[in-house]
């Protein structure tokens, strides 16, 4: 009976390394699309999947989930995951690079009522364009993006400086 606890155990510990971690982070608006395009691909992935859903209505019915988390277990899920889908909140991408995940940015959008405009779209293709995430607009292309992202070279982050990166990052530290 030990070993057989033992391999379970071993196999749970397997499991939750192979997890796709989709956060939504706090923003007062919903990101529906999201949470239902991975609630769907949970049905079709190896992987489990765990979506912070925040102020999304949605709620999954084939994942676990959460609305908000308090920010040890948001690190924790970061560091654990086998990949990280995120809106294009910077604070999550770079923590998520830092933790050295595949990265799948889905930006949040205007026309869906998710933002107030499309910046996100703009910060999920600077990080993108270096290579550090890839970037995913419509999540109706979420599990070519996923199959992607198994075999994609992501490139470490480099602040270059000079420019938006530089301000951006200033205004993150100020919080830390």
């Amino acid at each position: 009976m030990g070993g057989y606890a033992r391999e379970i155990s071993e196999v749970d510990a397997w499991r939750r390394y192979i997890l796709i971690f989709v956060t939504l982070g706090t923003q007062k608006f919903q990101m529906n699309r999201l949470v239902k395009a991975a609630d769907e691909l949970a049905l079709v992935l190896s992987e489990d999947i765990y979506i912070q859903k925040g102020h999304s209505d949605y709620v999954p019915k084939n994942c676990e989930y959460t609305d908000f988390m308090d920010a040890d277990e948001y690190n924790k899920k970061i560091a654990e995951c086998s990949m990280l889908i995120t809106h294009a909140g910077v604070g999550t991408i770079i923590t998520g690079i830092n933790c050295g995940k595949p990265i799948i940015v889905v930006p949040r959008k205007n026309r869906y009522a998710e933002h107030v405009d499309d910046h996100q779209c703009q910060i999920a293709k600077a990080f993108s364009s270096k290579g550090c995430v890839l970037c995913c607009e419509e999540v109706t292309e979420l599990k070519d993006y996923i199959d992607k992202a198994r075999t994609f070279d992501f490139k470490p982050y480099e602040l270059r400086g000079g420019n938006i990166e530089e301000t951006i990052m200033r205004f993150i530290n100020i919080f830390d």
